[in-house]
């Protein structure tokens, strides 16, 4: 029956349902483009927080959350754009849960979000330039920093006793930000980097770019970019014989990796932002019982930035875009009560009465500040076809 609810909930939420009193909120990402396979399990994640929201009946004095979804393309800047402008101007959304890739998220935060005061929580975000990119207050993500990830990749590259490697990164502020974290981290600590090539997503034939990472050499390939371009460049390098060995970043992460890219799996080790402890558990229970992709890259990050947007309209007292920004880092750290996935309607009875929370949710979120979250990575493999957790760094 709760399976039911939330599925229902979350099918009237896609569709913009008809509630009373009605509070709009976007969901920006990239519905077409090179993550196009993950971004509905994104948006499913958003929804099912908004759908926890609504069934309490306990935001602002019994108003709820409807969402629209909006479409960034992931590295289209002007379809992000004009899509974030439709979000505000004619959907009427207060906030927005996204964007997604950090490209187009820049974009859409310099010339929409700052221009009319609407403040955003990125899911998926992690260009490490966010860190100190002054947004006035209006831009959060609840995924870390690639400048964390950079650190650990070389950490897992040089602790498995590889000591020179090839670099593919997509060709923008993601893929140029994470892999120049990379390779100063893997340099500083005495590693040998051969080649770092750009490449362009969505390309059928990529032996160019992998005739040249194979020349330059090297033990290893690091592809950082999304699962389009990423996985079609490692079963390329495997196919040619080019590399055998495959370190990737989170947004070549996907489960059917085996099925993508065949007998290539077996070497590729990667990291993709998690989460462990009561937080993952909570999780886990409320995803299974929403029946959506729960696992899948980036949906816990979603439902923490939906949960955000409420829980500080909540602390506001009032669903407005000049509340929500006031309040997101009031209701997402200490000191108050830990609320955590599953347990949204507590959080509202508590900022209701004059109380604090303290918002763990799924991926135990920590925000230090605005564009800014610590963050739990999980190390992983493939083993026999199979998804394996190698740790949790």
């Amino acid at each position: 029956m709760k399976k039911l609810l939330f599925a229902t909930a979350v099918s009237a939420l896609a569709a913009g349902g008809a509630f009373a009193q009605e509070v709009r909120i976007g969901i920006l990402l990239g519905f077409t483009g090179p993550i196009e396979s993950i971004t509905p399990h994104m948006a499913d994640g958003a929804e099912v927080a908004f759908a926890e929201i609504n069934e309490s009946g306990e935001w602002l004095g019994g108003q709820t959350i409807a969402s629209v979804r909006a479409d960034t393309g992931c590295v289209d800047s002007s379809l992000a754009q004009a899509s974030a402008e439709r979000l505000i101007s004619s959907e009427g959304a207060i906030a927005i849960m996204g964007a997604d890739c950090s490209g187009v998220t820049r974009a859409v935060l310099e010339n929409v979000a700052m221009a009319t005061g609407v403040p955003m929580i990125s899911p998926s975000a992690t260009s490490p330039g966010f860190t100190t990119f002054d947004s006035g207050g209006l831009f959060y993500r609840t995924a870390p920093s690639d400048a964390r990830q950079g650190q650990l990749l070389s950490d897992i590259v040089l602790g498995r006793g590889i000591d020179t490697v090839a670099v593919t990164h997509t060709n923008n502020d993601y893929g140029a930000g994470l892999a120049n974290a990379f390779v100063e981290n893997f340099t500083a600590a005495g590693g040998t980097v051969t080649t770092t090539i750009p490449h362009e997503e969505a390309r059928g034939d990529y032996s160019a770019e992998v005739g040249s990472l194979a020349s330059a050499g090297g033990d290893a390939l690091m592809v950082l970019g999304y699962v389009d371009g990423g996985t079609n460049i490692i079963r390329t390098a495997y196919e040619l014989g080019a590399f055998e060995t495959f370190f990737v970043g989170d947004g070549v992460f996907t489960e059917d990796m085996p099925n993508i890219v065949g007998e290539a799996a077996a070497g590729v080790v990667g990291t993709v932002p998690s989460s462990v402890g009561t937080a993952a558990e909570n999780w886990e229970r409320v995803g299974t019982d929403s029946g959506i992709n729960w696992s899948s890259s980036f949906v816990a990050e979603s439902y923490d930035a939906a949960a955000l947007l409420a829980l500080a309209a909540q602390a506001a007292g009032e669903a407005t875009s000049a509340g929500i920004a006031a309040n997101v880092l009031r209701v997402a750290n200490g000191p108050g009560e830990e609320i955590h996935a599953g347990d949204l309607a507590r959080g509202l009875q508590i900022l209701a009465e004059g109380g604090e929370i303290d918002y763990v949710g799924a991926t135990g979120v920590n925000l230090i500040g605005p564009g800014e979250a610590a963050g739990t990575y999980r190390e992983y493999m493939f083993e026999d076809g199979q998804l394996t957790t190698v740790q949790f760094h």
